[in-house]
Order: C-alpha cells, then sequence, then structure tokens
C-alpha cells in the first residue's frame, strides 16, 4: 500500500479530517503544518519527511494498534517504520542518550517541568498517546541517573509508563511498577518511596488487575510511612479496591474511611494532574468501590460529588461515572441493562478519548 494511503486509512479509521489530523500534530509537536500538506502526502503528491515520519507514528501508531476494519490490523509502525520510521526513531534516541551522557542532559528542575507536563497531558491525551514519548524520556534519563534526585524523576516516569500497559497482561505493567519501587528506592527519597507504591496500588486495584501485586505495594508503601501523602491515600483505597473486588466488605469501608481520613489532611488542589488527587477524584475512587460492593446509595453519592467538581475538560472521567452506574445496574441484576447503559456511555466518547481503564472496567460489567 503507498505511504499516502496508509495515512489517509489510519486518519480515516480514527475518524479525523485532514484538518483534525494536521491539529493534532501541531498540537502535540508545536509544528504549523497546514491540512494542504495532509492532502497532498494522502494523494502521494509528496512524501512526508523524517520529522513528519515521526510525527505520524506517534499521532497515529499506538492508539490504533488494536483497530480492525480497512486497516486489517496494520499500523503505521508495522507498515512504514520497518523501513522508515523505526530507524529514524531509534537513532534519535541513541543520539538523545549519549548526548545526555556526554552534555549532562535537563537540570533537575527540567525534568520536574517534564514530569508535571505529562502528569496533566495523561489526563486528557490517554496512556497511548503519550507511551513514545515517556519512552524517549526513560532512555534519556536512564544516561543520568548519578544523583538521588533524578533517581527519583526516573521512578515516576516509570509509573506513568506502567500505566500505559493493563496490568491485567501479567508482565508489563507489574514489572514497570516493581521497577520503579527499586528506582524509588535509589531516590532515598521517602515520599517518592510511597507515592510510586501507592500510585501502582491504586492503579491496579481501580483496573481489578493484579490483586496480590496491588496488596504487596500498598503494604510497603503504608509501611515506608503513615504519614498523610497523597501516595499513602492512593495506597490504601487501592487495597480497598482490591478488598471489594475479593468480597471483602468489611475490609473494603474500612480502608476507604481511612482513605477519607487521609485525604483531610493531604488531598490536593490541582484539579487535572494524574499526581493529584482532588475531591473529585477521590469520589471517582469511592464511586466504583461502592458500586463494586452493591452500596447503590453511596455510590451515586460519591458519582453527583463528583460530577458537580469534575472539570470539563475532562470528558473520560465523566465516562468512567457512567460505567460505575452500569456496573450498579448489573451487579444488582439487570445484566443486560448495565452492559448496555455502560456501552451507549463509552459510544459517546471519542475513540482517541478512549483509555485502557476504561476497557477494562467495561469488559468487568460484561462479565
Amino acid at each position: 500500500m503507498a505511504m499516502g494511503h496508509l495515512i489517509r486509512d489510519l486518519r480515516k479509521a480514527r475518524g479525523w479530517s485532514q484538518g483534525r489530523l494536521a491539529s493534532e500534530i501541531n498540537r502535540a509537536f508545536g509544528t504549523a503544518l497546514e491540512r494542504e500538506y495532509v492532502s497532498r502526502w494522502e494523494r502521494c503528491r509528496t512524501a512526508p519527511g523524517a520529522f513528519y515520519l515521526r510525527c505520524l507514528s506517534i499521532v497515529l501508531d499506538a492508539p490504533l494498534a488494536a483497530l480492525e476494519g480497512d486497516v486489517n490490523r496494520r499500523s503505521f509502525i508495522t507498515d512504514v517504520a520497518g523501513t522508515a520510521i523505526a530507524p529514524l526513531v531509534a537513532s534519535d534516541l541513541l543520539t538523545a542518550g549519549f548526548a545526555a551522557r556526554l552534555d549532562g542532559g535537563p537540570s533537575g528542575e527540567a525534568w520536574e517541568e517534564k514530569l508535571a507536563t505529562y502528569g496533566t497531558q495523561y489526563m486528557t491525551l490517554g496512556a497511548a498517546d503519550i507511551q513514545r514519548r515517556v519512552a524517549g524520556e526513560l532512555v534519556i534519563i536512564q544516561q543520568q541517573l548519578d544523583a538521588p534526585q533524578l533517581w527519583s524523576v526516573a521512578a515516576r516516569l516509570m509509573t506513568l509508563y506502567a500505566k500505559t500497559f493493563p496490568g491485567s497482561d501479567g508482565s508489563k505493567a507489574v514489572g514497570w511498577y516493581r521497577t520503579a519501587a527499586r528506582a524509588a528506592d535509589e531516590s532515598g527519597d521517602e515520599r517518592t518511596r510511597v507515592w510510586v507504591r501507592g500510585r501502582a496500588a491504586i492503579a491496579l486495584g481501580y483496573e481489578g488487575a493484579a490483586l496480590g501485586v496491588a496488596d504487596v505495594l500498598a503494604d510497603q508503601a503504608m509501611a515506608i510511612s503513615d504519614k498523610p501523602s497523597l501516595g499513602l491515600l492512593n495506597a490504601v483505597m487501592g487495597k480497598a479496591h482490591a478488598a471489594a473486588i475479593r468480597g471483602d466488605r468489611d475490609s473494603a469501608l474500612r480502608l476507604v474511611d481511612q482513605g477519607r481520613r487521609i485525604f483531610d489532611a493531604s488531598g490536593s488542589y490541582d484539579e487535572t494532574s494524574d499526581y493529584a488527587v482532588p475531591h473529585w477524584r477521590m469520589n471517582v475512587f469511592v464511586s466504583l468501590l461502592l458500586a463494586r460492593l452493591g452500596g447503590e446509595k453511596g455510590a451515586v453519592m460519591a458519582q453527583d460529588e463528583a460530577r458537580r467538581e469534575l472539570p470539563p475538560t475532562l470528558p473520560r472521567f465523566a465516562t468512567h461515572l457512567e460505567l460505575h452506574r452500569g456496573l450498579m445496574l448489573a451487579r444488582a441484576g439487570d445484566k443486560v441493562g448495565g452492559k448496555a447503559y455502560a456501552q451507549a456511555a463509552l459510544d459517546q466518547l471519542p475513540p482517541e478519548k478512549h483509555s485502557l481503564t476504561l476497557r477494562m472496567l467495561m469488559d468487568e460489567i460484561s462479565a
């Protein structure tokens, strides 16, 4: 298939116009690409250069790995990168890695700014859109691990990278969470050690995946420090979700009460970062947990509270709340109605906004 035709098919598979594709590239890379250039590529009038090949691979590839239909499960990477994109990306990563070692790389402050940016982007773009970027950052920072602060940065980057894989795959996500915990220990920073383990625990508990690992990481975080913090809050809530899924209602509710006390002492005001737990997000945690326990009244109250404070820029989390209601219906005995309600809510969210966690929640409701 000609490269231009492949670009066109992948764009259409996402439901994007040529202008939308140009806008996505401009937003992600700070370029000024015009729609006409996309049109010329698709009509095979000209071919994208090395830079735009890399842009297209990042914008179009990862979210389309599981698509069926006209592209027949082919992704931009497998069709084009074998001869063009992959060597360019590998070359750039190797160059960046050696440069970081020879030149010292970004400062600790610059890395902290990068982390803050990724934390915000994750909330709106989702896992697939930033997986490649974070992988590139890990290649660079591994050449700079000469100071405790950079071990802390690396641990938090690894945690974010782990979240781009489903916890149920049994290897990638869990492996990265464990490596992140070891990197956090190298930093010697107590808050990082607790946060990395807690973030992994809530991610796995919320997904309902690798619950044994979620428990172990949560217990480690709680043993490191009992000081109220976002890391400890995540650990306790992750352990609560694991208990709820196992049907241990008493333990789950006890842990939720403990989590609420920690939240009162450490909840964050930042509304739109993956590193934050504001009031609306705490209610998202509670909403799913109570839905899993069949506590309809409490779950609905948590959903309503979350919905009132949820920033309009985060529609994916509004969909989370709707899927929680679908789960409640299914657990109440209306399995067909619960699944239909959840699927309708998921269908209203643009496909590019879907996440691994939403798909796993949908699977839980269907089961």
